[in-house]
């Protein structure tokens, strides 16, 4: 094989909300931390070890004010991307280094009707009608990737 693959593909929670960066130009650039878990039993002590692994991921445009719009601290989605490192010279003239995941395409695994659900039951009686607490989809939202 003469070609490369750049490919990453993550399943994680995110670690904070999507900060975004607007530019003059009407561009956009959501940043936010996605932690991934390895979970193993120790064979000496026969203990469970959880790895958290931290990736930071970038998304564009578009697919970042979705992601800002739709996606919460906590929330489980799926990454797939390219690995980008990037070189720069801080205050003190130091070099230094920043590995991302630019963002190529998302999923959203966290359904918001089961997040909802399980929030504590209300005393109200089964035969009253309980008003949807979903999100009204408008014109704007046809463009949804899901």
């Amino acid at each position: 094989m003469s070609g490369t693959l750049n490919k990453v593909m993550l399943i994680g929670h995110l670690g904070d909300e999507v900060k975004m960066h607007y530019f003059d130009d009407k561009n956009c650039v959501g940043r936010f931390p996605l932690a991934t878990n390895e979970t193993y039993t120790n064979r000496q002590t026969n203990e469970r070890v959880t790895n958290t692994e931290w990736h930071n991921i970038v998304v564009r445009n578009k697919a970042a004010e979705i992601c800002e719009k739709y996606l919460s601290k906590g929330d489980k989605v799926y990454i797939e991307g390219r690995i980008k490192t990037r070189k720069w010279t801080d205050d003190k003239g130091l070099e230094r280094y920043s590995t991302e995941i630019q963002c190529i395409d998302f999923t959203f695994l966290t359904n918001k009707n089961e997040q909802q659900g399980q929030m504590p039951k209300t005393n109200q009686p089964i035969s009253q009608p309980q008003q949807s607490t979903q999100p009204s989809v408008t014109p704007e939202d046809d463009d949804l990737p899901f």
